[in-house]
């Protein structure tokens, strides 16, 4: 055998509005309802195999993550796929975000790695894809890492999860139980959140007072937001609903959150832009995405205000809503 090389890529994804829906055994009904953004920005993985065992070695661009994620990933693989542990893997991963801040990192790495090592051993493009999402669907749910960003990011763009679960399932791949709908306008968008913060996904949707109000104020944003056609004219309807959902929700006044947004609104009223720009917060992270009011509106706003949030001790990151898959 000869060394193979694969490369994979996925963008981040933030929800803005979720439910809980892990009440079965079957991880792969398990997951979330809910909204949010894709990200073109996000993980690149690049896979090298030769002949071993199975074996990986993960290695990080920037800076040190928990590589023990990926070696799940290559573990639900060779489950699939047997050829897989003829090799012994090596893994480089590219981060554009943090981890644990609630851009989705953690389901954006599991699909590029899974993508990277199925090309590598020439997996047909749309069968690769498909595993892909499904594989880390199943690992986020083993590690209680994410509920619904792989099925948010297999429709892509600005998206609506209207049905819990992966969006692919069996030894088919067909349509599984996940349902996402999307659709996509480059908008620009700013992302800002306080360095060496951030708290796991699991500390909020396996603590029962959070998920009770986490449950309720997910469940009447989709009863508003769930229904009807999902284009870009909802755009104005979902930052509302993201708003109403982080009140209702408590989120919004947990201590670490409320000093971000309380800072990223000071940093956009004292610009020129505080009526076209609303803030948002990323779930579950201690975390802020800013978006302008319409659509279609122009970018000139990022430079200004990245500089403002800079003043309040904020990193930040701009991006736009990623393509359609």
């Amino acid at each position: 055998m000869s060394i193979v090389l694969g490369r994979g890529q996925c963008g981040a994804h933030i929800t803005l509005l979720f439910t809980i829906d892990d009440s079965s055994e079957n991880l792969v009904y398990q997951g979330s309802r809910g909204a949010g953004i894709c990200l073109k920005d996000g993980v690149e993985a690049i896979a090298k195999g030769d002949n071993g065992s199975g074996e990986i070695i993960v290695r990080f661009k920037d800076g040190e993550y928990d590589s023990r994620m990926y070696q799940d990933v290559l573990s639900e693989l060779v489950e699939e796929i047997p050829e897989i542990g003829d090799f012994d893997w090596e893994l480089d991963i590219i981060m554009s975000l943090p981890t644990s801040q609630g851009f989705g990192m953690s389901a954006s790495g599991a699909v590029a790695s899974s993508m990277a090592i199925q090309r590598a051993i020439g997996i047909p493009h749309e069968e690769c894809v498909r595993r892909s999402f499904l594989v880390a669907h199943i690992v986020e749910r083993k590690r209680s890492s994410g509920l619904g960003d792989t099925t948010a990011l297999s429709s892509g763009g600005v998206e609506r999860r209207i049905a819990a679960g992966s969006p692919f399932s069996g030894s088919l791949l067909d349509n599984g139980p996940g349902v996402s709908q999307g659709w996509s306008v480059e908008i620009p968008i700013l992302i800002s959140w306080k360095e060496k913060t951030g708290r796991h996904t699991s500390s909020y949707i396996d603590n029962e007072d959070w998920r009770r109000k986490i449950c309720l104020a997910g469940e009447h944003a989709m009863e508003r937001i769930g229904k009807g056609e999902w284009k870009e004219h909802r755009w104005s309807e979902l930052i509302e609903e993201s708003l109403r959902f982080s009140s209702d929700s408590g989120l919004e006044k947990d201590a670490s959150r409320s000093e971000i947004i309380e800072s990223v609104k000071k940093a956009i009223d004292s610009s020129e832009f505080s009526e076209s720009l609303s803030a948002m917060l990323c779930m579950l992270g201690e975390s802020v995405v800013i978006v302008p009011n319409d659509p279609h509106g122009q970018e000139d706003w990022i430079y200004k205000i990245s500089e403002e949030l800079e003043g309040y001790g904020l990193s930040s990151f701009s991006s736009k809503v990623g393509a359609l898959r």
